[in-house]
């Protein structure tokens, strides 16, 4: 049996189709199969350089978003205040020499304050005061002429009729040499008296919840510091003793007139003496005779 070319040819023909068909297969399965993904690699941590801070500019909360920074109350200075106006030039040195402004500074930022109102006379109010006033007070009268200026409350321009005659200042409240007391006209003009001054509101210098500077044409006086200081009363047992006690003058000269009873006594003692000296002589002589 002869075999031609082209049977011997037909396996080799079958062992390619075979080939390509298998490949064809294996492609198409491994095209549905899902990608696979590369393993994550470890993370890599640095160590800060020197001199680098880790800490966050900005805190941040746990659950990542950052906090916000709680805003910082506004600081009050009555000094700056003052200054601002440029009519305050005295006042201010009064409130720096003697350091009440301090004081009054540190009572606006006090949590449960009721807050402050000053009355600020102006440089001209000063001016009508006696050349040497100011200066001729102490420390101690300098700070309470200031205080009697200053309410330890918030007082609005409207509410000065809800006022108590007289009114407490932080001078004190001697109701005879502290007084103050406050008339209001239509509910915007307001006018005071202290028994040495009177005096009116003429502006609004700074007013807030808190703090109200209200400019006055006038020192406010006191008389506590008008007034001479009153001499303290003496004693009563050292002025009765005083009463009943003789004078030198009065002992001397009553001394001149009468012999007082041991001097009289002491004068007739000696004369005594003095006689039996004689009779005892006179005795012992007629003795000696009759003998």
């Amino acid at each position: 049996m002869k075999i031609t070319k082209q049977q011997q040819q037909q396996p080799l023909f079958f062992s390619v189709k075979f080939l390509l068909l298998s490949l064809a297969l294996t492609t198409t399965t491994l095209a549905q199969l899902p990608p696979t993904q590369p393993a994550p690699s470890p993370p890599t941590t640095t160590a800060p350089s020197p001199g680098f801070s880790t800490v966050p500019l900005v805190p941040v909360s746990p659950s990542g978003a950052p906090i916000a920074a709680a805003p910082k109350a506004p600081t009050i200075d009555i000094i700056q205040i003052l200054k601002k106006a440029k009519r305050f030039s005295v006042l201010i040195r009064l409130l720096e020499t003697t350091q009440l402004i301090n004081q009054l500074n540190s009572q606006l930022v006090t949590s449960g304050s009721g807050g402050l109102t000053l009355f600020a006379p102006e440089d001209t109010a000063f001016s009508k005061l006696k050349p040497g006033f100011l200066n001729s007070l102490s420390d101690r009268k300098k700070v309470e002429l200031l205080q009697f200026h200053t309410l330890s409350s918030f007082i609005s321009i409207s509410n000065f009729d809800t006022l108590t005659n007289p009114v407490q200042t932080q001078a004190g409240d001697d109701p005879q040499r502290l007084q103050l007391n406050v008339t209001t006209y239509g509910g915007s003009q307001v006018s005071m008296t202290t028994g040495a001054v009177n005096a009116s509101i003429t502006g609004t210098v700074y007013t807030d919840s808190k703090l109200a500077i209200y400019q006055v044409d006038k020192v406010l006086l006191p008389l506590d510091v008008v007034l001479p200081a009153k001499a303290p009363a003496p004693a009563p047992g050292k002025a009765k003793a005083d009463k009943t006690k003789p004078s030198s003058s009065s002992s001397s000269s009553s001394g001149e007139g009468k012999a007082s009873p041991t001097e009289g006594s002491s004068n007739g003692g000696e004369s005594k003496g003095m006689w039996m000296g004689v009779v005892l002589v006179v005795v012992v002589g007629v003795t000696t005779i009759i003998g």
